[in-house]
């Protein structure tokens, strides 16, 4: 120990800055060739994340055939709002870019019995009119999957579907201001089955996401099963900017729940959200960037959908997107049972306390910035900004000299010192 402290010292006795600067650099040679041959060894790899970072994109999967009842409606190739017009049956469904399958695992997913890992509680808050608790679970072979639970007070399952519907709303009102595009690819008259364009601004150091998503909600009593996922459309093309995501879900179960008002009303709205995507980062990196912003995010919702609510009881005529909501497939409670219900089969995803953090966890998360700095020095050329390392590492609860070390190290690297 006593021979670090000196060698430190004598490297702050350097006359000059620039001195001081290639000192600290030297020393910290052996860190960045750890990290550089990590970064080789995962090139030579090549994880998912990495196509993300060369350009390249993964091939396309072929689309699904439109169900013989749309098929007359649908040009050859895929024009804006290209109409679907009648129903398919049940027999056809698959078709359809959002079928009964896909209700079925979310309501898996709703009843906690879809055989994943447990989850592990992140966080719970609360406002005047707003609950809010979020879990998180890591599968093996895909990124970290997300469930909350919001509920509203004073509202009702109808209006908070349109609301979470309707995207013209998000973005007039901003309460969702990562949405910049949406545009309406094709429609279904009859079961309300959509395909969307999406583009997010994307909130790291990379490009905007676009997102092609089929959307489908179906009812059953009060409560709305409404799938949102990740569809194929090669005949919308592939662009460098904005990024398209592949591997998207993000699907909701509306329901009235009783007031906490204590007098027994079924007057508030739950809203179970089941989410995950591949952003085309490291898992890990994302899963500090969604820890961060999530509650920020989160608490934006009740203030814009108690604006939503104003406007509608003030007569504002219903988007196409909320009227969509309106169309949707009615289900019968029983068709909904399966044998596990019938067999009265535990759930397998009790959920778990997040583990206490110990102080070498710390260790992982410096290695982390350090990988985030090399990666923007090597790749992006200096795309990372000081505010995005320092807003990773306070997701992290990093101590500030950690993360002023690492600001340090990015200036070095980028030929820069810092002035203070």
């Amino acid at each position: 120990m006593s021979a670090l402290l000196d060698l430190l010292m004598g490297v702050f006795r350097q006359p000059t800055l620039g001195g001081v600067a290639l000192e600290l650099a030297s020393l910290a040679a052996p860190l960045w060739l750890a990290v550089l041959v990590g970064l080789l060894i995962g090139w030579a790899w090549r994880p998912r994340w990495a196509l993300a970072v060369v350009g390249d994109t993964p091939p396309e999967t072929p689309a699904l055939p439109p169900p013989p009842s749309c098929r007359n409606n649908e040009p050859a190739a895929v024009a804006p709002r290209a109409v679907m017009a009648a129903a398919a049956p049940k027999e056809e469904d698959e078709g359809l870019a959002v079928g009964t399958g896909d209700l079925m695992h979310l309501r898996r997913l709703v009843e906690e019995k879809d055989g994943g890992p447990s989850w592990i509680h992140m966080m719970e808050k609360t406002l005047p009119t707003m609950r809010y608790q979020a879990w998180r679970r890591d599968p093996q072979d895909g990124p970290p999957q997300y469930r909350s639970s919001t509920i509203f007070e004073d509202a009702s399952p109808e209006v908070v579907r349109d609301f979470f519907w309707d995207d013209e709303f998000r973005i007039k009102n901003t309460w969702d201001d990562m949405l910049l595009q949406h545009e309406m690819l094709e429609e279904c008259t009859k079961t309300g089955t959509m395909v969307l364009r999406w583009v997010r601004k994307f909130p790291f150091f990379c490009s905007d996401r676009e997102y092609i998503i089929g959307r489908r909600i179906w009812a059953s009593g009060k409560t709305y099963y409404c799938v949102t996922k990740g569809v194929p459309r090669p005949s919308v093309p592939r662009r460098n900017k904005p990024r398209r995501v592949d591997l998207y879900y993000s699907s909701w179960c509306i329901r009235p729940v009783e007031s906490r008002n204590g007098d027994g009303s079924m007057t508030a709205c739950e809203v179970l959200l089941f989410h995950h995507e591949d952003m085309g980062i490291p898992w890990e990196i994302a899963k500090l960037g969604v820890r961060q912003g999530m509650w920020g995010c989160v608490k934006r919702i009740e203030p814009g959908l108690r604006a939503y609510q104003i406007a509608k009881t003030a007569g504002e005529p219903l988007s196409k997107y909320a009227a969509m909501a309106h169309v949707n497939t009615k289900v019968d409670p029983d068709e909904l049972i399966t044998e596990d219900d019938k067999t009265g089969t535990s759930s397998t995803n009790n959920a778990e306390a997040e583990k206490p953090k110990h102080w070498t966890g710390n260790i992982h998360k410096a290695l982390l910035i350090g990988g985030a700095v090399a990666l923007a020095c090597t790749f992006d050329r200096g795309l990372l900004t000081k505010a995005v390392i320092f807003g990773t590492a306070r997701s992290s609860d990093m101590p500030l000299w950690q993360i002023r070390a690492g600001l340090f190290m990015e200036d070095l690297v980028q030929g820069k010192c810092l002035a203070d």
